[in-house]
């Protein structure tokens, strides 16, 4: 088994696929007006409409209703992601600044326009290095 997804229900994929955009750097492969991913050399984005929903199963998923989910992205340079996104992302959209993390990441944690959590990280000790070493 491979762990190669994660797909973000919305009801604005544009909004929310633009605002993905402006936050990694990564272009949006889109297949229909209602399904774009966001693809990186491990994993992909999904970002569907609500008008899929259906097509699993109908009332499976509701959008901007996550509170236990947050969406990670490895980058170089964590402090120097964070300058860049200061300005594209609302001030309000920030939980924290960057912060080393006691398991010896580096991370940022910001919210979606639809308050979904993300976390860009970078690993700063030698062990947190090598458990993503590529």
């Amino acid at each position: 088994m491979d762990f190669v997804s994660i797909r973000v229900i919305t009801a604005d994929v544009a909004r929310l696929v633009a605002f993905y955009e402006k936050a990694t750097g990564v272009p949006a492969v889109w297949s229909t007006e209602d399904f774009a991913e966001l693809r990186t050399p491990h994993a992909t984005l999904a970002i569907a409409g609500t008008r899929t929903v259906p097509l699993f199963a109908p009332g499976s998923s509701r959008p901007a209703d996550n509170h236990s989910v947050i969406l990670e992205f490895l980058v170089d340079d964590v402090d120097r992601a964070y300058e860049r996104l200061v300005g594209r992302v609302p001030a309000s959209a920030f939980v924290n600044e960057p912060t080393t993390m006691p398991w010896g990441n580096r991370s940022l944690l910001f919210r979606d326009p639809d308050g979904n959590l993300v976390n860009f990280f970078t690993p700063v000790t030698a062990a947190a290095r090598e458990k993503f070493a590529r």
